[in-house]
């Protein structure tokens, strides 16, 4: 496996507030990777960056060798923490939208994800819950045949009997070559498809590790991992 992601010494801050200090971390190809940790730690940042919406002060970051920039926008696919769509938009406009601005967007996987939700393509994004609201960016995201994939808690809103089918989307809609990044709080329910963890902790990398080791070095699921790392 090659290295996709490459950060060296990233530093990015909000006015005095530094949240992230020579940030170090590289992620292969062909992993599923939970970022993890408390809020304010700097993960939405970190993933805002390699999405290229936020530029880092300092340090260096490449995919696939490549600095961040319109190029790097092109192979990656990016599902942020809110969604962003008129509410007057209507699915299937969103999903002209997908269409019209991404090569790599898939619009019979789209169109076939939103048919097994039972989410008309004519409903207007204002008539859908948050949570279907949330699906519906998730399914176009990963209907993208993308590099990289960059999702901000992509089931905060969703309700636990629908989190494993969204689980079952992101492992089924991937290239098995690209990698996926996952923020999320929700860390028992995604732990079983994760091949990697990175802990977040004051705009620092405190930890890096696979699943497998977690387990086998430290006795303990991530989950339980997470909380000793970050017992208040």
């Amino acid at each position: 496996m090659s290295v996709l992601v490459d950060c060296s010494e990233l530093n990015k801050s909000y006015g005095r507030k530094q949240v992230l200090t020579k940030l170090n971390m590289k992620v292969e190809s062909g992993r599923i990777i939970g970022l993890l940790g408390p809020n304010g730690s700097g993960k939405t940042t970190l993933i805002k960056i390699l999405s290229g919406v936020l530029k880092k002060d300092s340090g260096e970051v490449s995919i696939m060798g490549l600095p961040i920039g319109i190029e790097t926008k092109k192979i990656v696919s990016y599902l942020p923490e809110r969604t962003y769509f008129s509410p007057s938009m209507k699915v299937k406009e969103t999903l002209d939208f997908f269409e019209d601005f991404y090569k790599d967007f898939n619009r019979q996987t789209a169109e076939e994800m939103l048919g097994r939700l039972e989410i008309s393509t004519e409903s207007k994004i204002k008539e859908l819950s948050k949570g279907t609201r949330e699906k519906v960016q998730l399914v176009l995201v990963m209907s993208r045949e993308a590099k990289l994939y960059l999702l901000d808690e992509p089931m905060g809103g969703v309700d636990p009997a629908a989190r494993d089918y969204i689980l079952r989307t992101i492992l089924s809609n991937y290239n098995p070559e690209a990698s996926i990044i996952i923020s999320t709080h929700l860390i028992s329910d995604v732990e079983k498809v994760l091949d990697e963890v990175v802990f977040v902790k004051n705009g620092q990398i405190v930890l890096q590790e696979t699943v497998d080791q977690i387990r086998d070095k430290h006795q303990k699921s991530v989950d339980g991992l997470f909380r000793e790392v970050f017992a208040c």
